[in-house]
């Protein structure tokens, strides 16, 4: 963990915040952990500085994270949800089920993510549809959809080492593996034209649903052990790649940059992935960072807005702050963020 630096200005903001504890004392978070180490940042920095306690953080994954916060109202439910995707309508519709009708979406930022290997091992010059043509179920061949049968990652494109395929990819219930799905393999079935095969086929009552089918069919898997599902976060990854060196692993882009020594980045669409790529937006593989906060539990959980002020605030997730020196890129549009926050603005339908 990097050292964080508090300036006079979050000092003089904890001076101000403190209050006497009621109800629940600590503040409860879970949920991406791609998120994780920022929030885990924050807290500390929050717990060391405010008249708070320090907030207890833990993982588990983007969607499980807001299933838990979608359970209720009251202390005995998690306050804040990490998530590295978008929170879903099912997930807005469980919360009203269970009694929770508003909530407050925070962008803190963006983050990529990254194919990397050993570093030792040889360079990767990937792209969408290549990573497609290697782990997707079905490929196709002569016109038509046939199961994957590619045992090199050359098989899937030419220009690709002679390497056997072995990936170890998020899990289902990571936020990571949305923006994976979507912007890697969706994006291949695309240009490698079997969304268009699957489209053909696709039952569904109108072309909307009959597209969102090929589309699920797309992100299909090869199931065949070149393609590994990882539940845990990428400390597991990194751990199966250390056991084989010749597997490729998807990590987060600050996951990677705090492990350099021992892994070695592939570019995506010639682009190698960085925060000023992803800054830039040429990096085609980024997505924005969030959490979800119960409203009903702001000014009944002691030190929440203060949490949530602090995390967004320029010291903490400004460009010059500890989570962008973690590898968190800054949003451009961080002040709307700080001000929505303040307003206390509880999140509109989903576009």
């Amino acid at each position: 963990m990097k050292s964080v630096q508090i300036t006079a200005s979050v000092l003089a903001f904890a001076a101000a915040s403190a209050l006497p504890a009621f109800a629940r004392d600590q503040i409860q978070v879970t949920g991406s952990s791609t998120v994780l180490p920022y929030a885990t940042i924050v807290a500390e920095a929050f717990g060391e500085n405010f008249d708070f306690p320090t907030p207890v953080v833990e993982g588990g994954g983007s969607g499980a994270g807001r299933k838990k916060m979608c359970e209720g109202v009251g202390e005995n439910t998690v306050d804040i949800a990490n998530s590295s995707s978008r929170i879903s309508q099912s997930d807005i519709d469980l919360c009203k089920t269970n009694g929770v009708e508003e909530i407050m979406e925070v962008r803190i930022g963006y983050d990529g993510i990254v194919f990397a290997s050993a570093v030792s091992g040889p360079d990767f010059a990937l792209t969408p549809l290549a990573v497609f043509n290697a782990l997707g179920a079905k490929v196709v061949k002569d016109g038509a959809l046939v199961d994957n049968a590619s045992a090199m990652w050359s098989d899937a494109d030419a220009s690709l080492p002679a390497q056997a395929i072995l990936a170890y990819v998020p899990g289902t219930k990571h936020g990571t593996r949305e923006v994976f799905d979507v912007k890697v393999i969706e994006a291949g079935c695309k240009e490698a034209g079997a969304l268009d095969l699957y489209m053909a086929v696709a039952e569904g009552a109108d072309d909307k649903e009959k597209e969102g089918n090929a589309k699920k069919a797309c992100h299909e898997l090869r199931t065949d052990g070149k393609s590994v599902d990882i539940d845990g976060d990428y400390t597991e990854t990194l751990a199966r790649l250390d056991a084989d060196k010749n597997a490729v692993g998807v990590f987060g882009l600050s996951f990677y940059e705090n492990n350099t020594d021992k892994l070695k980045v592939a570019t995506m669409s010639g682009i190698v992935p960085s925060t000023e790529s992803i800054a830039s937006g040429d990096y085609p593989v980024s997505r924005p960072l969030y959490f979800y906060v119960k409203k009903a539990h702001i000014g009944v959980i002691p030190g929440l807005q203060e949490y949530i002020d602090f995390f967004v605030s320029d010291d903490m997730a400004g460009p010059d702050g500890p989570l962008a020196a973690y590898g968190l890129v800054s949003d451009p549009e961080l002040k709307a963020t700080q001000a929505a926050v303040a307003a206390g603005t509880p999140m509109g339908p989903l576009e």
